[in-house]
């Protein structure tokens, strides 16, 4: 072997796989000059294990980027119809609030609108330090010391499993009850303002209210129904 015929191998025995595509992402110009590997190069169809080239392979690749690209527009367009959704029925709650002038119904309203509006099989309300006139209604029977210190201490809604919480007793049918939902209502929008009360919702399904579920719709609920509840005071 001669010489350069020893350097030419070792020179290709050193170029790597990345020199190669690095060399054709920066030559734009190759495939015009050598038009002809376009059509003779063959490649491996992943649809059959058939032999491709190299066009037609690039042909299926864009055609399933596209695909994936549909998929992703399909559901974003569902997750917005979702969101509308949900926005128009937190527009009816509130617009029920704002139509009550009683506030002595504002609690029996809110659970019954509530649970027609959001296919919340059992929800209840409780409150504490109302005006005396409200004292005896139903949403001011007696709460513990220990749910008041749970209503101060949430900063979030709480989600989760029913462990047999005070506050699921509340519920029409609490032994029914396996995922719950408990929103603290606070007389302010901070999370350190004082806590009046509690809205629990309960559900059958496990899955309702999971621990690792997203709380900002439940944090609205919590704070129109607060400001509501307010006039109670």
């Amino acid at each position: 072997m001669s010489t350069n015929d020893a350097n030419n191998t070792q020179g290709v025995q050193g170029i790597t796989e990345a020199d190669i595509a690095n060399y054709l992402a920066n030559t734009p110009g190759f495939f015009e000059r050598q038009a002809e590997l376009l059509g003779a190069i063959q490649l491996t169809s992943p649809h059959g294990k058939r032999a491709v080239s190299l066009q037609e392979r690039q042909m299926e690749m864009l055609r399933e980027r596209i695909k994936g690209l549909e998929l992703k527009i399909i559901e974003m367009i569902r997750h917005s119809q979702e969101n509308v959704a949900i926005a128009d029925r937190l527009q009816r709650y509130i617009r029920t609030i704002l139509l009550t002038g009683e506030a002595s119904e504002l609690p029996g309203r809110m659970v019954a609108t509530l649970k027609h509006e959001f296919l919340i099989p059992q929800a209840a309300i409780r409150l504490w330090g109302l005006n005396a006139e409200h004292h005896g209604a139903d949403y001011t029977a007696a709460a513990s010391d220990d749910v008041k210190s749970l209503a101060a201490s949430l900063t979030l809604p709480y989600c989760g499993v029913n462990a047999g919480f005070e506050a699921s007793e509340w519920l029409d049918d609490a032994s029914t009850v396996a995922s719950i939902a408990m929103i603290p209502l606070r007389s302010g929008l901070d999370d350190q303002a004082d806590a009046f009360g509690l809205l629990v919702l309960g559900s059958p399904d496990p899955t309702r209210y999971a621990a690792d579920m997203g709380t900002e719709f439940l944090m609205r609920i919590g704070e129109v129904s607060s400001a509501a509840l307010s006039r109670l005071r």
